[in-house]
């Protein structure tokens, strides 16, 4: 069983990393091979390259990894009450 919790929390703060990860990235590589193109994409009214828009996106980020983690652990708990003992259930000769 998965602790909410602790997933989401994970979940928001790696997605939150990963956001400055390809900011820094973007920083230091030529345009051609920039993810911002991407990121104003999948985070809405994010910008390149100023502060509001920087700070919309790590916030932005957190919460889709947050909200990542919230749709998973449920799931992963419903799967692992039905089927994760059965391994267990078996007995080794």
């Amino acid at each position: 069983m998965l602790n909410w919790k602790i997933v989401c929390w994970t979940l928001g703060l790696t997605t939150a990393v990963s956001f400055v990860i390809c900011v820094i990235w973007g920083l230091l590589m030529p345009q051609a091979v920039h993810m911002h193109e991407f990121l104003e994409l999948v985070l809405p009214a994010f910008k390149w390259l100023t502060w509001w828009g920087f700070l919309l996106g790590l916030v932005e980020s957190f919460l889709w990894g947050f909200y990542v983690g919230i749709v998973y652990v449920p799931i992963y708990n419903f799967l692992y009450k039905r089927w994760g003992n059965a391994q267990h259930d078996t007995k080794v000769a």
